[in-house]
């Protein structure tokens, strides 16, 4: 049997806005599409963005003194109901997608905040001056909160057996997504002489525990899993006919794209960690380390930064933000060859 020809597709370029970068907004720009898919790609990926991906969430509490959530708690201004809904935006980050506890004690006059909260290892919280109640001079607010991981909204459990827990337990209903907002454009482009090609623009909201970049690869991957399934042959391998059409000058310079690395500019890899607008004890402390360009940052881990002398965690944390608003992070594992490559490609192509 005579192997079949088939014709090759546009392969696309994937680009994020560096100026609107941060760790909870991302502009990602797919051009060019074949003609039709550009609405294809954003209907679908919309739609796993914001039902598809994983997430953490307070879905039960133990609040000592009550035992249902139409109860006051004595010496605390807000009842259990306003309790349970200013719990339930408590935004969570879940590193290890394991479940885990937390708990809160706040005893005399106060105000109980989520930086407040003690967290298992593996859970980092993020809004941290969001407000939980309000404690009054005789007052005593005691909570565990139980967190579990999972996709998109999830009803309170409450066991079928009875209404009132032996432990006074109250679950929650949950929306695990940390996806906030998902708007998708299509416009069209030219490639070559042909002006009936698709741009796809797609924004990307998210609660600031995890980040657009890692949402899309994320719902990206669950598609194409799920897609393999409807495969009844050996894959076509249209990206080994395929090429893609040569960037403008404009779009050499977005990213790394070559060495796996989108959306993030070589250039502010090389820059000094000052760009990062750090405060004054981190950024001396970092230097001081030895730890004077971006590339040389996000190529550490945590560990290697908490061994730093008298860089604590308040100061990790600093870092983390200002790294996030950039759409980097730790461990990135970025060789200076690679930085070399993508520069000598950059100069060759202009």
């Amino acid at each position: 049997m005579e192997k079949r020809e088939y014709q090759p597709l546009t392969i696309p370029r994937i680009t994020w806005d560096p100026k609107s970068l941060t760790g909870t907004f991302g502009e990602l720009v797919a051009q060019p599409l074949e003609p039709g898919f550009g609405m294809t790609f954003g209907n679908a990926l919309r739609r796993v963005l914001l039902g598809g991906v994983e997430g953490s969430a307070v879905t039960s509490v133990i609040i000592k003194g009550v035992n249902n959530e139409f109860s006051s708690v004595p010496g605390v201004l807000e009842d259990t109901m306003q309790l349970i809904l200013n719990i339930k935006q408590i935004v969570i980050r879940n590193k290890e997608g394991k479940a885990g506890k937390m708990y809160l004690k706040v005893k005399g006059e106060g105000i109980a905040r989520v930086a407040d909260i003690k967290v298992d290892e593996h859970i980092e919280l993020i809004n941290t001056d969001h407000i939980i109640a309000h404690v009054a001079a005789d007052g005593d607010l005691d909570i565990e909160f139980f967190v579990e991981s999972g996709r998109g909204y999830r009803p309170a459990q409450w066991p079928t057996d009875k209404s009132l827990q032996d432990d006074n337990r109250m679950y929650l209903d949950a929306m695990f997504s940390p996806i906030k907002k998902v708007t998708f454009d299509v416009e069209k482009t030219r490639v070559g002489g042909e002006i009936d090609y698709d741009k796809l623009i797609c924004r990307i909201y998210t609660d600031g525990s995890e980040n657009p970049v890692d949402v899309l690869h994320y719902s990206v991957s669950v598609l194409r899993t799920q897609l393999e399934h409807f495969l009844a042959k050996p894959e076509i391998p249209f990206n080994d006919i395929s090429q893609q059409p040569q960037q403008t000058a404009e779009e050499k310079t977005v990213g790394l794209d070559k060495i796996g690395i989108k959306g993030i500019a070589v250039d502010l890899l090389i820059k000094p960690i000052e760009e990062l607008e750090l405060s004054v004890r981190a950024h001396n402390c970092l230097v001081n380390a030895g730890v004077k360009r971006i590339v040389d940052l996000v190529n550490l881990s945590e560990d290697d930064i908490l061994n730093i002398k008298n860089f604590g965690r308040k100061s990790l944390g600093e870092v983390k933000d200002s790294m996030k608003a950039f759409g980097l992070s730790f461990n990135m594992d970025i060789k200076e060859s690679d930085i070399e490559k993508a520069l000598e490609g950059r100069v060759t192509n202009s």
